[in-house]
C-alpha cells in the first residue's frame, strides 16, 4: 500500500479477511475501519466496543452511537455507515478514500454522493498478508494441525472398515460412506477449536473431480482423495492437507498414478525459493507428468491428466496470493506459505492428489506438514 494513500474498509471481519487483517478480532456485522494519514481507528457499535478495545489493539476504537446522535441533532433521521463515514472524512478533510476491490457498490455510490470519491485498490488490498511473519506461521501450522488431526481421525475409521463381497467397505457391519467418514472428520476438527467446510472425502472417479465432495458408499481398492481445509475458530488462519488412501489393494496402475505424482511434489517443493516464479513451478511439474506420459486434455466431455494450479498461498484465506499456475506471474519471496498439491485423474482409474503446506524461506523451504504419506492402508 502507498504511503499517504488513505484506507477505508466498511465489512464484517467474520467473512472479510482484510477486515480481520486490519482489526485483529471477529465482528459478525458490517463495521467500519479507516486508516488516515498512516493511522488506525474502527468504529462500531455499542455491543463491541468493550472487546475491541481488548482485542483490536493496533486500532482506536470509537463508538458508532457517538456519530450517529451526532448526525441525528443535525437533522439526519435515519443515519447509515455512509453518513457516519462521510462525516469523519470531513472531520479530517480527507476527500479521498481507497477501498478493497469488494466494496460494496451501493456503498461507494451514496459516498460519492456525499462528496468523498472512492477508488478501488487493484489487487491485493494489503500485500504485506502475502509475506507471514513468524506469528502468522504459528497460527496456520495450528489450523494445518487440526487438519492432521481429522485425517487422523478418518484413516482410522478406513483402516477399521472391512472389505465387503461387493468391493464396498463396511465400518460397523454397515456401507462406509463420504457422508459418513467426512462426519468422523469434521467432528474431530472441531473437538480442536476448528471449523471444516466442504471437506472432500471422494472414492473412484468421483475423485476425478478435483472440488467434489463425494457422496455415497466408498470403494475398497480405489483410491479416495481425502481433502481438509479447516480454519481455526481462534485466529481465523487456515490449515490445508490432502491425502490419497486405498483400502484393500491397489492396482498397478494406481500404484505409479500415485508414485509419479509423490515425484511431482517432490520436485515442486525442491523449486521452491525466493526469487522463482510461481509459473516455473507449475511448468515444471507439468514437464514431468508428460515425461512419464500423462497426457492432459479433454476426453468423453471431462477433463484428464493435471488440469488445475500446483499450489495457492494460505492464510486468512483458503486461497489468497501467490498462486501457483500455468498463467501465474508472481515471484516466491521468503515468507510465503504456499500449498504444493499437484494431482492426476482419469477416470475408470480415479484420482491422486497430495498436498503440502510450504514456508518459503532464504533456503530451503520448510514443510509444516508433519502428517506421513501413504497409499495402502
Amino acid at each position: 500500500m502507498k504511503r499517504g494513500e488513505n484506507l477505508l474498509i466498511v465489512a464484517a471481519s467474520e467473512r472479510d479477511a482484510d477486515m480481520l487483517y486490519a482489526v485483529g478480532m471477529f465482528v459478525p456485522d458490517p463495521f467500519i475501519y479507516m486508516r488516515i494519514r498512516g493511522r488506525n481507528s474502527a468504529v462500531l457499535s455499542d455491543l463491541e466496543i468493550g472487546r475491541a478495545r481488548r482485542e483490536a489493539r493496533r486500532c482506536t476504537v470509537l463508538p458508532l452511537s457517538r456519530y450517529e446522535r451526532r448526525l441525528h441533532d443535525a437533522g439526519v433521521k435515519r443515519p447509515g455507515l455512509a453518513d457516519v463515514v462521510a462525516l469523519i472524512l470531513r472531520e479530517k478533510r480527507v476527500r479521498r478514500v481507497v477501498v478493497p476491490p469488494s466494496f460494496p457498490c451501493g456503498l461507494a455510490a451514496d459516498l460519492q454522493r456525499r462528496g468523498i470519491r472512492v477508488r478501488p485498490k487493484r489487487g491485493s488490498f494489503f500485500p504485506e498478508r502475502e509475506q507471514k511473519s513468524d506469528v502468522e506461521v504459528k497460527k496456520i501450522s495450528a489450523a494445518l494441525m487440526m487438519a492432521e488431526v481429522g485425517l487422523a481421525e478418518g484413516i482410522q475409521v478406513l483402516r477399521a472398515a472391512k472389505v465387503s463381497r461387493k468391493g464396498r467397505l463396511l465400518y460397523r457391519d454397515v456401507p462406509l460412506t463420504s457422508e459418513k467418514l467426512r462426519a468422523v472428520i469434521d467432528t474431530a476438527i472441531i473437538q480442536a477449536n476448528g471449523l471444516a467446510c466442504h471437506t472432500i472425502v471422494a472414492g473412484g472417479d468421483q475423485g476425478c473431480d478435483p472440488h467434489e465432495p463425494g457422496s455415497g458408499p466408498l470403494p475398497a481398492h480405489k483410491p479416495i482423495i481425502l481433502d481438509i481445509f479447516p480454519r481455526s475458530q481462534r485466529t481465523g488462519y487456515f490449515g490445508d492437507i490432502t491425502r490419497t488412501v486405498v483400502r484393500g489393494h491397489p492396482s498397478e496402475a494406481v500404484r505409479k498414478l500415485y508414485a509419479t505424482v509423490l515425484q511431482a511434489q517432490e520436485l515442486a517443493l525442491k523449486r521452491i525459493r525466493p526469487g522463482v516464479p510461481t509459473a516455473e513451478v507449475h511448468r515444471a511439474v507439468e514437464d514431468l507428468f508428460r515425461r512419464e506420459g500423462y497426457e492432459t486434455g479433454k476426453a468423453g466431455g471431462r477433463m484428464r491428466g493435471f488440469f488445475h494450479g500446483t499450489g495457492h498461498g494460505l492464510g486468512l484465506e483458503i486461497h489468497e496470493a501467490p498462486r501457483l499456475g500455468p498463467s501465474s506471474n508472481e515471484i516466491l519471496k521468503a515468507g510465503h506459505v504456499v500449498t504444493i498439491e499437484p494431482g492426476l485423474y482419469y477416470p475408470g482409474l480415479g484420482g491422486v492428489r497430495l498436498e503440502d503446506v510450504a514456508l518459503v524461506t532464504g533456503q530451503r523451504p520448510r514443510n509444516l506438514t508433519r502428517f506421513e504419506k501413504m497409499l495402502e492402508i
